[in-house]
């Protein structure tokens, strides 16, 4: 039984990658990470297998991934975990620079530090849930910052060391999209420092959740009328990364789960990108 974690997974992409996992790998048994262990039971009732369990794991902090990391090294009894799904993010809000990175990277690093352990050493996967807000904020920034983000070699320090640069600086202007693309380069970081475990990120397209919403409901247009999709179609490339045999390591990938830059977007359908 492969048994995978799954983080923000009470509702929404996380939920429906959930879903997946479950419908379509028979062999699978999924934790199931929710901020709020209340709202995960009832998205496990919803869901009706016994090859998922809830996990209470708020990314924002310490002490509850900790705690967390030991309630599935308990449930796991010695096993490995196959996969682990970092998903969980906020950001398209008022939210502050500093909460959304603390959510969006931090609490992957978070998840990272305490859950790598547990992962099958030859055959783990890790898949971070990122977005096209990434590149498309790496496109407007300065040559130096472009060269940061597309690095193979970035260590956490330096990503760390921007971070908290921003927050000093007050740059609120686009918190979202710098997250992602902090999160891409934290990917690559990992993928570095673990090469035999296959760590990559992707953006599951433009999504209906209670995340994207608020957006549409301020530009005055409906989710439809901005393309958005539904939460079962935003696991394409999840699914790909976390099954399918891949050619690369640290890569990010598009919604149609195809490799894609991290300087600029390409849109699904478009030819893959061939970089380094």
């Amino acid at each position: 039984m492969r048994k995978i974690l799954v983080t923000g997974a009470n509702k929404g992409i996380g939920l429906a990658i959930v879903q997946a996992i479950l419908k379509n790998h028979d062999d699978t048994f999924v934790f199931l990470g929710s901020r709020d262990a209340e709202r995960g039971k009832k998205a496990c009732e919803t869901i009706g297998s016994d090859r998922a369990q809830v996990v209470a794991l708020d990314v924002a902090s310490d002490d509850s991934v900790a705690a967390a990391a030991e309630q599935v090294k308990a449930a796991v009894n010695g096993e490995s975990l196959y996969g682990i799904v970092n998903n969980a993010g906020i950001g398209l809000g008022s939210d502050a620079l500093e909460t959304v990175l603390n959510v969006n990277v931090r609490g992957i690093k978070r998840v990272s530090d305490s859950f790598l352990s547990l992962l099958d050493k030859s055959s783990g996967r890790m898949v971070n849930i990122t977005s096209a807000s990434g590149p498309m904020y790496v496109a407007k920034c300065d040559q130096d910052k472009q060269r940061f983000f597309v690095d193979p070699k970035v260590e956490w320090g330096a990503i760390d060391a921007l971070m908290s640069a921003a927050v000093k600086a007050g740059d609120e202007a686009d918190a979202y999209g710098l997250s992602k693309a902090c999160a891409n380069s934290l990917t690559m970081c990992l993928a570095q420092n673990h090469p035999s475990l296959r760590i990559n990120a992707c953006t599951p397209g433009f999504i209906e959740t209670d995340l994207t919403r608020p957006y549409a409901e301020s530009s005055g247009k409906s989710p439809a009328d901005l393309g958005m999709k539904s939460p079962q179609e935003g696991t394409r490339s999840a699914m790909h990364l976390l099954f399918e045999e891949l050619d690369g390591n640290g890569w990010y990938y598009g919604s149609d789960a195809v490799r894609s830059p991290l300087d600029k977007y390409r849109a699904p359908g478009d030819p893959p990108f061939a970089g380094d």
